[in-house]
């Protein structure tokens, strides 16, 4: 069988676990979904190409590296956190200019100013100042707004008194309805005032601001990773995957660079030869939870984790519905000549001798 070997190493990888947010952990090695997007985006290809993987390999370490969580609350505290103005908050981005930080847990407040540190004081006069506005337009409404609602109130509801003891068809009435109808008017025509005002000086300016919160939190970095990864696939795309190969810069995170050691067409057998009875696998590697239990591929010790892994995925009402593929992630595996469905690589070593990777396409 025609197959394509890619063999890379990585610094350091991290290849998140969609599942884990508070700290992100990584799996072991990348996922068929992420190995396959990266594939797509070296290739440009604008159309899905369906492939099957084999996904092995090493790596020697694994750290926590922190970094630090930005959390924007849905509302604006006034006495905890970071006072930030966004760059944009129309548009979904974590651009901002930081106003002042509160210093204790509680108890400070940016609007009196009591136990922050400010950062920027132009901006934290504008804040105050939309602060005091927002008490304005809330007095004005209050005292004058209200009291003109009360006023609508009773001469709407001494205009309906007068229209029930009327004829609908006489002048009076039609006279009494239009009175109404400018009363409403007015009502109405008072309200959007006021609502647009509020919204012009107030509400669109307030909205820039946020309420900021930052905690320590840990990325699962690997180190020193070795990657072997073979590819099934129809020949025009093996050869396209194979001419943009050095067009692959990462897996995984944006950061975690790829080194491209070796990339070419290899033949794959199902044959043992030099009368070998069984092969035992040289790294770890994502194995189809199938074969295991059809004991094509043989586990030492039966240890392994098993993993429920994004492959490709359909559009179903909008939405990406993913084609999970339960696999056992294990470093002690092995075949043996009976075997099926599970083939054979054999690579020259560039210091002479061979290496046989056992290769199962998910």
């Amino acid at each position: 069988m025609k197959a394509l070997r890619i063999v890379l190493t990585q610094n350091k990888a991290h290849y998140r676990k969609e599942e884990s947010i508070t700290n992100k952990m990584t799996y072991p090695l990348p996922p068929f979904s992420t190995v396959i997007g990266a594939l797509h985006n070296a290739c440009k290809f604008k159309e899905y190409h369906p492939m099957d993987l084999s996904i092995q390999g090493t790596y020697s370490s694994l750290m926590k590296q922190p970094y630090t969580d930005y959390c924007f609350l849905n509302s604006i505290m006034d006495d905890r956190g970071i006072l930030v103005k966004m760059k944009n908050n129309n548009l979904i981005s974590v651009a901002f200019d930081k106003v002042a930080v509160a210093k204790k847990g509680m108890g400070n407040s940016f609007r009196k100013g009591i136990t922050i540190e400010i950062k920027n004081q132009d901006l934290m006069d504008e804040y105050r100042g939309l602060k005091d506005l927002n008490d304005e337009i809330s007095n004005f409404k209050r005292t004058r707004i209200d009291r003109l609602k009360k006023i609508f109130k009773v001469r709407k509801k001494t205009l309906l008194t007068k229209k029930k003891s009327m004829d609908k068809k006489s002048l009076g009435f039609k006279m009494v309805t239009l009175r109404e109808k400018e009363i409403k008017r007015k009502e109405k025509q008072i309200n959007e005032r006021v609502k647009e005002f509020e919204y012009n000086n107030y509400t669109k300016e307030i909205s820039k601001y946020n309420s900021l919160t930052t905690s320590l939190k840990y990325y699962e970095i690997l180190h020193n990773v070795n990657l072997i990864i073979h590819i099934k696939t129809d020949d025009e795309t093996l050869k396209i995957i194979k001419e943009n190969i050095y067009n692959l810069k990462s897996i995984g995170r944006s950061e975690d660079f790829v080194d491209i050691e070796q990339c070419e067409i290899v033949e794959l057998t199902q044959k043992f030869e030099n009368d070998l009875e069984y092969l035992i696998g040289e790294n770890s590697a994502y194995l189809d939870h199938e074969r295991i239990k059809e004991e094509d591929i043989i586990l030492k010790n039966k240890n392994g984790t098993k993993y429920f892994l994004n492959k490709d995925y359909e559009i179903v009402e909008n939405k990406r519905v993913f084609n999970k593929k339960v696999v056992i992630y294990t470093s002690g595996y092995s075949i043996d000549d009976k075997s099926e469905g599970i083939y054979i690589d054999t690579r020259e070593k560039e210091n002479g001798g061979t290496e046989n990777y056992i290769v199962n396409f998910i």
